[in-house]
């Protein structure tokens, strides 16, 4: 097991909450719903604030959402990863604090009544959980702002998307998950330089002793001695890992319906499980094939049902 029991329990309780989150963010977005088996267009009073919304896709536009989702993606990682290599601390902090700021103003947005001036008051709430994420770090702050982060960029995503460009989707980000954590093992190198570097991290962060380290920390306390340079256990689960199976079950949502989606999260909720009690302390895998793997089971037993 990657780490011990309370931490994989503690992780993936964090996963589940958020996957809830991001179904209800999207939904309360939704231009599309399914009633009785059949998909029906709505009225949606309550639209994507500033800027994003995006009238309904005709079917034809979906696999060029996909394309345009998939360069811009590339471009994002070609950009980050040159931020990265030139230590552009400043730059990094700044995009982090803006997409974080957004992203939190979407999803508090959808749990306000559908005032004019809401999209305005969420993004009050969520300028101060920004500030505290990125430039003040703290457990509480971080995590907390997390569980609320990918609900807004995934509803952005979702109306974009159609079931078989979601799917293509898993698998592509799957692929490119291997190659990046494997071979390249640039997923590894960014990931240290966020904490390391920015003392941000895109994702769930869980710093924890182990009992020997418990030990060592009470045997300093005790002699009066300071612990720096001490290093303890860190359990982290990558946004990426979060954001797409929240996009996914978005998108069967208005394709099949609630249960259906909900079959996503608990697959994907079972991938990401088997991956931390099967994988070993110290060694870094991609989290996506697993998640995706999950998915697609879901979704096979969804499509027999139905």
């Amino acid at each position: 097991m990657k780490h011990n029991v309370k931490m994989t329990i503690l992780i993936l309780s964090m996963f589940l909450v958020t996957q809830f989150i991001g179904l209800y963010v999207v939904d309360n977005y939704a231009k599309q719903r399914v009633v009785n088996g059949e998909i029906n267009f709505v009225e949606n009073p309550n639209i994507l604030p500033y800027g994003m919304d995006v009238p309904e896709v005709e079917s034809t536009s979906y696999q060029n959402n996909f394309v345009s989702i998939m360069i811009s993606f590339v471009i994002a990682i070609l950009i980050l990863f040159l931020l990265t290599h030139v230590k552009a601390k400043l730059v990094l902090k700044t995009w982090f604090f803006l997409v974080t700021m957004i992203a939190l103003g979407i999803s508090f947005n959808s749990f306000l009544p559908h005032w004019t001036f809401a999209p305005w008051i969420a993004l009050g709430i969520a300028l101060p959980l920004a500030i505290f994420k990125v430039y003040k770090r703290g457990f509480l702050s971080h995590n907390f702002s997390e569980l609320l982060i990918y609900p807004g960029i995934a509803a952005v995503f979702v109306p974009l998307l159609n079931l078989k460009t979601a799917i293509i989707l898993l698998v592509v980000i799957s692929i490119y998950d291997m190659w990046a954590v494997w071979k390249s093992k640039i997923m590894q190198k960014m990931a240290k330089f966020q904490m390391n570097e920015l003392n941000i991290f895109s994702g769930f962060f869980i710093p924890y002793a182990s009992k020997k380290q418990r030990e060592k920390i009470k045997h300093m306390k005790e002699t009066d001695k300071k612990g720096k340079g001490m290093k303890v256990n860190v359990a982290i689960l990558g946004g990426g890992d979060v954001i797409f199976p929240i996009i996914t079950s978005g998108v069967v949502l208005k394709t099949w319906g609630i249960w259906p989606a909900v079959a996503v999260i608990l697959g994907a909720l079972l991938g990401l499980g088997s991956l931390l009690f099967f994988s070993e302390k110290k060694k870094f895998y991609p989290a996506m094939p697993f998640i995706s793997a999950g998915i697609f089971l879901a979704l096979l037993i969804s499509w027999i049902i139905i």
